[in-house]
């Protein structure tokens, strides 16, 4: 049953490169992303007339970060709607405790909800078939189980990507093969917008849900030349960085610390995003 929803006027997004919108670029601003948050953003600026949105997200920034900083900031601007996504980048790492996030998360949740705000979750993508981050597909299948307790618990509304089919398919996903295309984080909002109860057929003009028109697969030649391109340009900086303590994110501030309009390029009318070619896999 879809839930109903409400005109919320005051969104604050926080979390970390998924919310930041990493790989959506903005074309009107150079070196900021879209994303799916502004885009769902600019989706509920339709329902109210006063519509304020903050974006607190950064790239690289785990769940410590995000319930930490991220949310004294956000509850200080007062919203009636905080998404919160945090822990994938924790989730990444062999050791991580999925009881522990679970329950920093819970904490956070409940702290939100305490002002009479509304919370949207949301559960990370099904990792299957992804170079190496396909390995946490056990610890990433039982964070979301806590994520459906959480929400049951608090009455939160819940973005599920896990059951985004369309997501399986490479052409989502930018060439580092962790953050997704413009045309990925358009129908994530679309997804979202519809958790919050929402009908998304007008806004989004076709099925979003529908798979993209079939492609002749690579050869195998280019197969793996793409696999050699993506460890040297991708998986190695990210190993390095790890081994030296070192985040993408160290030198990146909010990009919306403060409630204001939706930016025109992450309102519906900007129309929707070409769909890029599949990644080499």
């Amino acid at each position: 049953m879809r839930p109903v929803p409400r005109a919320w006027a005051r969104y604050v997004a926080i979390g970390d490169s998924f919310t930041e919108g990493m790989s959506d670029p903005d074309p009107d601003t150079p070196d900021t992303y879209v994303g799916w948050a502004d885009r769902l953003a600019g989706l509920l600026s339709g329902h109210v007339e006063d519509f304020g949105y903050a974006n607190l997200a950064v790239r690289g920034r785990t769940l410590t970060d995000v319930v930490g900083p991220q949310l004294e900031a956000a509850l200080g601007l007062q919203p009636d709607l905080v998404s919160i996504v945090g822990g994938g980048n924790d989730i990444l790492r062999p050791r991580a405790d999925i009881d522990d996030l679970a329950a920093r998360l819970d904490t956070a949740v409940a702290r939100i909800r305490a002002t009479g705000a509304d919370v949207l979750m949301a559960t990370p993508t099904d990792p299957a078939g992804a170079p190496i981050i396909g390995r946490t597909r056990g610890r990433a299948a039982a964070y979301i189980a806590h994520i459906w307790s959480i929400a049951q618990r608090h009455g939160c509304y819940v973005l599920n990507q896990w059951a985004c089919d369309f997501l399986k398919d490479w052409r989502m996903w930018s060439p580092d093969r962790i953050h997704m295309t413009p045309e990925g984080h358009h129908r994530v909002a679309l997804t979202a917008y519809v958790a919050l109860g929402h009908s998304a057929e007008d806004a989004a003009g076709t099925d979003w849900r529908a798979p993209l028109p079939p492609q002749a697969p690579a050869a195998t030649v280019d197969t793996l030349r793409g696999h050699a391109r993506w460890a040297r340009e991708y998986a190695g900086p990210w190993v390095q960085r790890r081994l030296t303590g070192r985040s993408s994110g160290d030198s990146v501030l909010a990009k919306r610390p403060e409630l204001g309009p939706v930016t025109r390029s992450a309102r519906p009318e900007a129309g929707r995003p070409p769909t890029q070619d599949t990644p080499e896999h």
